[in-house]
């Protein structure tokens, strides 16, 4: 939320920096996320003053440059030499001093600057409209009444003083300063209780409603979505636009001007918090409104020109025909708002239930600034102070007059809620003894008024404002953040109890498997939960799943994100492209998150119990080349199959993961072109391979990408199970026996490695694949050749050539068996 601190000053005198109050609001729980100044025109204007020519001479052989004596009211006689044709001594006059950016007769800004013309000393410059950037005129200099004070500044007398917009990061529970005024009100309230201050806010300018008179006709049919609506008529407006001030303050926090009525509805809303919204009274069909829902389904044109089909839950705002004209709190239509030809307006103030505006907020994707307001919460008891101040500005800016009396809907008006509070128990909250008296000052500031007070405690009575304060804990942390966080001291001693971790801790696991792969040279990345549906369903599916398999979301902030990810690829893949496309074709990357899927399970009759699964993963992507460039004549290595499966291994091998079946994917199968499975029985561990160019192609990444999908979930398991033991080297020397098989194509080297591993099992030491030879000539049709070293070790003994060739012949009877292997 922006806020401009010269609206701030207009309801209290503050003395202080942007610094300082940015602290001040920090520490009473709004948290500022910077500042910024901000300036109406690209002028200096703060640093062009009123000054008066005090003598004005020709220079000689010029025809048109004068030297004049000019003050400013800094007691500093200024030389400056002007070359307009109408200055004259006694004239007051806009001066710019060194320094000041202006602009030049072709609409270019320079710095004025000190220098010598025509041997003369020129130490400011006397401004003409067009260089102040507030006219056209450059016939010659600015001649200012004669009773304008000196060293004033053109800012301040053009009513274009710059100012300072504080960014703040609003908390929900906040209602209370989602405007300027309630900003104000709480620093006031710091100032009465950190510097003793007897300071007042000043209240913005507002102007009586008529009590009696006819008010215009409403009736309200849904009492609980509104349970207030308040509004007058006023008119003889007069549209335009609206004076420089209201314009600067709107564009200062982001608002745009429209006209002088629409701009005053949101200036109010920025100044006390409660949206207006103004109809056009030619346009209110029936003479009357009505407050109520249509049935879903109904057409309806918002401002945007967009068509709508509303819900049965929208509270519409329509006329006397039941034609709708508003989204109640939402969004105003296009047939009923103010126009240039508007003379009279209905002008209404309500306050909505808040969950009502934000189930039609979502639904409709409709993020007004109103709804943001109605949302949070707003002021109920405030309706009719917003209307006075609207009718003023609207009698000031616009010539309107009020022409109705008040309609005010409030059946059961909302009262203050009354919150028993025990001293005791604000302190135990709080950690510090806080007197009484304290807290009683702390309330007052507060404007949170007390009864039944005891000597035990008391009953806040709590303004309607401050919707979110209705427990004990809740005044406790009023009184809390007006003391101020940092005055509780820290205890001295800190107790805490016990925690018995799971074993083994996940997240231990994460940090070792992450430190591992960032020593391997990868980057991790973090992307988001929510991801795109048209990646899975539709025509242009890249990774086709059924619809029920999807858990949706309604998303109006980003329509594109509209389910949960069901699969952790894509946000690697976008990584990918993002980095592609600024010259970084050369990844390796990693991703802990989660993966979310929809499940139908029967119960045991005909209806389906649906679930949710929530999914641990950690995803691994490498592409691209494995090194940088060099000056070496050696090429690049490029990312393979190789590549990914290694980092897998290495990290299955720091896990102490093994014992686990592998199954070979050479047929394409969503997303892999290719792949291998790493699973214990029906447990998935890991799946890797490369990802099919078909959707490499239309994520536009130029280079092959390798994936690993890994279970995390599933590794952790099975790393409860398996121990890492440390034993020391071993003395004895080790063994190698080499092996020549021909096998059929269908036998992996996965498969002779757990034969191998089962047949041996301690001796056996490592098995490696160092040499593949496929010629349907000499080995036949289906078969290839594999060169295979076993290396034994005892940890006991040497072993002797009896021991080792019974290993070997052990092994090839059990490839001959078990694989139908001929060793050649």
């Amino acid at each position: 939320m922006k806020v401009s601190l010269n609206w701030l000053r207009d309801f209290l005198d503050l003395d202080k920096s942007s610094s300082e109050i940015a602290e001040i609001l920090t520490s009473l729980g709004l948290e500022v996320e910077g500042w910024e100044d901000v300036k109406p025109s690209p002028v200096d204007l703060d640093k062009v003053l009123t000054g008066k020519v005090l003598e004005c001479e020709r220079i000689p052989e010029t025809d048109h440059l004068s030297a004049t004596k000019v003050d400013v009211g800094d007691g500093v006689i200024r030389s400056i030499v002007c070359g307009a044709p109408n200055v004259a001594a006694g004239q007051k006059v806009f001066v710019a001093l060194p320094g000041a950016n202006v602009f030049s007769k072709d609409g270019q800004l320079f710095t004025i600057g000190e220098r010598k013309v025509k041997g003369v000393p020129s130490q400011g410059m006397i401004c003409a409209q067009d260089e102040l950037g507030i006219g056209h005129d450059h016939s010659g200099i600015m001649v200012l009444p004669e009773e304008t004070s000196l060293g004033i500044t053109a800012a301040h007398y053009l009513d274009q003083d710059s100012d300072t917009v504080i960014e703040i990061g609003l908390t929900p529970n906040r209602a209370d300063a989602t405007h300027h005024h309630g900003v104000a009100r709480d620093l006031a309230a710091w100032l009465r209780v950190h510097e003793q201050r007897e300071i007042m806010l000043r209240a913005p300018k507002t102007q009586a409603l008529p009590d009696g008179g006819t008010p215009y006709p409403v009736t309200v049919e849904n009492t609980d979505a509104c349970p207030r609506f308040t509004g007058i008529v006023i008119r003889n407006l007069r549209i335009g636009e609206s004076p420089d001030w209201l314009k600067n303050r709107l564009l200062a926090v982001g608002q745009r001007p429209i006209n002088n009525v629409v701009d005053i509805t949101n200036y109010v809303r920025l100044e006390l918090g409660q949206p207006l919204h103004a109809y056009d009274l030619a346009k209110v069909k029936g003479g009357r409104i009505v407050v109520k829902t249509l049935p879903a389904g109904t057409s309806f044109t918002t401002l945007d020109e967009q068509q709508r089909k509303l819900f049965a839950e929208d509270l519409m705002i329509c006329d006397g025909d039941s034609t709708p004209m508003c989204i109640g709190g939402v969004f105003g239509g296009a047939n009923s708002g103010v126009t240039d030809s508007t003379t009279d307006i209905f002008l209404e103030s309500a306050y909505f239930n808040p969950k009502w505006i934000r189930r039609s907020m979502l639904k409709h994707g409709l993020r007004t600034d109103a709804a943001w307001s109605f949302e949070k919460g707003v002021d109920p008891n405030g309706c009719l102070r917003a209307l006075e101040r609207a009718a003023a500005l609207l009698a000031e800016l616009a010539n309107g007059a009020v022409d109705s009396a008040v309609t005010d809907i409030y059946p059961q008006p909302v009262l203050p809620a009354k919150v028993p509070v025990a001293y005791k128990r604000v302190n135990a909250l709080i950690g510090e003894e806080l007197s009484r008296d304290t807290v009683d000052r702390i309330l007052d500031a507060l404007e949170i008024g007390r009864e039944d007070r005891t000597d035990a405690g008391f009953t806040a009575v709590v303004p309607t404002d401050k919707p979110d304060v209705t427990r004990e804990a809740d005044v406790v942390e009023e009184v809390l953040r007006l003391y101020g966080l940092d005055e509780v001291p820290i205890p001295g001693q800190i107790r805490s109890s016990m925690e018995i971790q799971e074993r083994p801790n996940p997240d231990s696991l994460r940090n070792f498997a992450g430190d591992l792969l960032a020593a391997n040279g990868f980057n991790e990345c973090m992307g988001m939960s929510l991801s795109n549906s048209a990646y899975y369903r539709g025509p242009d599916a890249l990774l086709p799943l059924e619809e029920n398999a999807l858990v949706y979301i309604h998303n109006s902030a980003n329509q594109g994100l509209d389910c949960m990810r069901p699969s952790m690829l894509f946000s690697g893949l976008e990584a990918i492209q993002r980095n592609q496309n600024r010259q970084h074709p050369d990844l390796r990357l990693f991703e802990f998150g989660k993966t979310y899927r929809r499940k139908q399970q029967e119960n045991g009759s005909t209806v389906a119990v649906e679930s949710f699964s929530e999914t641990a993963r950690l995803s691994i992507f490498v592409t691209g080349a494995l090194t940088g460039e060099s000056w070496q004549p050696t090429g690049k290595a490029q990312a393979d199959f190789y590549t990914i499966k290694a980092y897998v291994n290495t990290l299955f091998a720091r896990l102490g993961l093994n014992g686990y079946q592998e199954t070979v994917i050479s047929e394409p199968e969503a997303p892999f072109q290719y792949a291998l499975r790493y699973h214990r029985g029906p447990q998935e561990l890991a799946t890797f391979g490369a990802v099919l160019p078909a959707i490499l192609k239309k994520m536009d990444i130029r280079n092959a990408v390798f994936y690993a999908d890994i279970h995390f979930d599933n590794v952790i398991k099975a790393q409860g199970v398996n121990n890492i033991r440390f034993a020391e080297l071993n003395k004895y020397p080790s063994v190698r026996r080499d092996l020549a098989l021909v096998l059929d194509q269908t036998v992996s080297f996965g498969d002779i490695r757990q034969l191998a591993s089962k047949t041996a099992k301690k001796m056996l030491k490592d098995i490696n694949l160092f040499d593949v030879f496929e010629d349907e000539q000499k080995l036949g049709a289906g078969k290839k050749s594999y060169a295979v070293s076993f290396t034994f070790e005892d940890p006991e003994k040497t072993l002797q050539d009896k021991e080792i060739d019974h290993l070997m012949q052990q092994l090839q009877q059990a490839f001959e068996t078990r694989l139908k292997a001929t060793i050649r």
